[in-house]
């Protein structure tokens, strides 16, 4: 009962400090960091954690009460994609090359299967920006002509132009000659790629047929795709739901069957969280594998370089492997894809959650109970080890994230919003964007704003941070070694409504730690959750051990179903 009254007490001095006025709000929180630094460093850290749960408190609070007012604005369930009527759209990239060089359909007939399904979708979801149909119809007839030669056997075929007929697509940072490269910058909205990104040269000299190009966040760098170019993407799902970011158009349109695999580009998440959202697989290489050549843009730091990753996406996990073997160019033999991977004899390492990220919400009992059902998986079913662990420096993931991307003379935010045609005055540009003259984006405009506030580059508190990812990448990749994958949550909560990020920024944190850590990781949909909605989690390997997280995706993919197709009528 003591405990119970002194509850409410505390309870009742909150309210009441929440209630008081915005200054002396201000000013009570003032005080008592000052008083923080008059006590001792026992009791300032006990004020310092009372800060951080009350701060999380009022952040959940935010968040649940974001989440009431975006129901009743937009509904609680949106529209989805139309049935699929043609069954050469439920093929993966793979079994299409196949039946292409073998003559049982042709790569015209392919082509514009996809074609039309993107008409019949693109108007719904708002994902492709560009497109070359008519010259990809002629790349197609191209194709039907060589296979009817004979030049080529199927098996040679096969070799050399192992996708040879398939349609591919890509998001609008990933250069396509002659589609726009805009990356979402209002700057460069006019701007289109004079020659082939290195990851589209490699996928065409391997057959593959670029067909459009997808929906970006403003310079690529947030988790819903939304720009003053193109406008906001839509989940296929739900039309109410993000289809996340950067990579969020290329997610959605996979999702939706408009196309048969992508390549995006993760600094972040920016592949694995859209393919998450949009119940699709995506993979992150290792650091420093896949040319950043013709990605825009490009880091101009080193480490910053290693944190940018572009990578395969797809339906179906079987294409992974055999694209990344392509795009990785060179650098494949240093992944040993070709080597098999024997699934019991694999280390499962697991976490359910970061162990309570500062503003990071909680993960969502369907992602949890799915990650649950893999592990017994591997245990049962495959005799595998499994072991439950805790990376205690997995909390601290976004500071961590924040800090890294700190670099010493790579130029702001605040110019690559522009394109690098200038540089914003963030404050100026929200007041302008507060009476509709803005050509940004709100969060792109924040983001300039706060990137120069908090952590220095070279102060003490980036120096820690940046020892605390040195740490842990040597804790990580010590344990996982050549035979170990670690599963983690890909993010904690299925697609959020439009504009929802706003409110849970830091819940990138989940992908965004991989990125610093420079370890490979593929994003796998576990069906959908009961929003309706896919769920799915992220499988982490040492650096270079691609193959086994991709091993790993086609098991779950076998097991668990992949991903759900929308209703099909044909």
């Amino acid at each position: 009962m003591r405990l119970k009254a002194k509850l409410k007490n505390k309870l009742r001095k909150f309210s009441k400090f929440l209630s008081s006025s915005p200054t002396n709000c201000f000013t009570s929180l003032i005080n008592r960091f000052t008083k923080m630094n008059t006590i001792g460093d026992d009791e300032a850290h006990k004020a310092t954690s009372i800060v951080k749960v009350s701060v999380n408190l009022i952040h959940r609070f935010i968040v649940i009460v974001v989440r009431g007012i975006m129901r009743f604005l937009f509904g609680s369930k949106g529209g989805s994609m139309p049935p699929i009527k043609d069954l050469t759209l439920l093929e993966s990239a793979t079994s299409l090359a196949k039946k292409i060089r073998t003559g049982k359909v042709k790569s015209v007939d392919v082509v514009k299967s996809f074609i039309d399904r993107i008409n019949e979708v693109n108007p719904i979801l708002n994902c492709v920006v560009d497109r070359r149909f008519e010259e990809a119809l002629k790349d197609a007839a191209a194709v039907d002509k060589l296979i009817e030669s004979g030049q080529y056997s199927e098996s040679e075929l096969e070799k050399i132009k192992p996708y040879l007929g398939v349609p591919i697509t890509t998001k609008d940072c990933i250069g396509v000659k002659g589609l726009l490269n805009t990356a979402g910058i209002r700057a460069r909205c006019n701007t289109r790629a004079e020659e082939d990104s290195e990851a589209i040269h490699l996928m065409r000299e391997a057959g593959a047929i670029p067909l459009a190009i997808t929906n970006t966040s403003e310079c690529c760098m947030w988790w819903e795709s939304y720009n003053n170019n193109h406008g906001i993407s839509r989940n296929a799902y739900d039309t109410n739901r993000t289809v996340g970011g950067s990579s969020g158009g290329e997610g959605c349109l996979l999702s939706s069957g408009g196309s048969p695999f992508g390549i995006g580009s993760d600094i972040g998440g920016s592949i694995r969280m859209p393919a998450f959202f949009n119940g699709v697989f995506g993979h992150k290489p290792s650091k420093f594998i896949v040319s950043l050549k013709g990605h825009y843009p490009i880091p101009q730091d080193y480490n910053l370089k290693s944190f940018l990753g572009v990578g395969p996406m797809s339906r179906y996990a079987t294409d992974l492997k055999p694209m990344l073997k392509i795009i990785a160019g060179d650098n494949a033999s240093k992944l040993r894809l070709d080597e098999p991977v024997d699934l019991s004899r694999v280390k499962i390492f697991y976490q359910t959650d970061d162990g309570g990220g500062h503003l990071v919400t909680p993960v969502d009992p369907d992602i949890k109970a799915a990650m649950h059902k893999v592990v017994n998986h591997f245990q049962s079913t495959l005799k595998a080890k499994v072991q439950k662990v805790k990376f205690d420096k997995l909390r601290k993931s976004a500071p961590i994230w924040l800090a890294n991307m700190k670099a010493k003379d790579a130029p702001g935010f605040e110019e690559e919003i522009t394109g690098y045609t200038g540089k914003i005055s963030p404050p100026f540009e929200l007041l302008k964007w507060l009476v509709g003259r803005s050509q940004h984006t709100l969060i792109g405009i924040l983001t300039a704003l706060f990137e120069n506030s908090g952590i220095k580059y070279g102060d003490a508190k980036h120096i820690y941070l940046t020892d605390q990812k040195e740490k842990l990448f040597e804790e990580m990749q010590n344990l996982l070694g050549e035979d170990g994958v670690f599963i983690y949550p890909t993010h904690p909560t299925a697609a959020p409504y439009h504009y929802e990020p706003l409110v849970r920024a830091l819940n990138f944190s989940y992908t965004g730690i991989i990125n610093i850590l420079g370890l490979p990781a593929t994003a796998c949909p576990l069906g959908l959750g009961s929003e309706g909605l896919p769920i799915g989690l992220q499988v982490v390997s040492a650096v270079n051990q691609d193959r086994l997280s991709l091993a790993v995706a086609c098991e779950l993919e076998r097991a668990f179903g992949g991903w759900v197709a929308p209703e099909i009528v044909a």
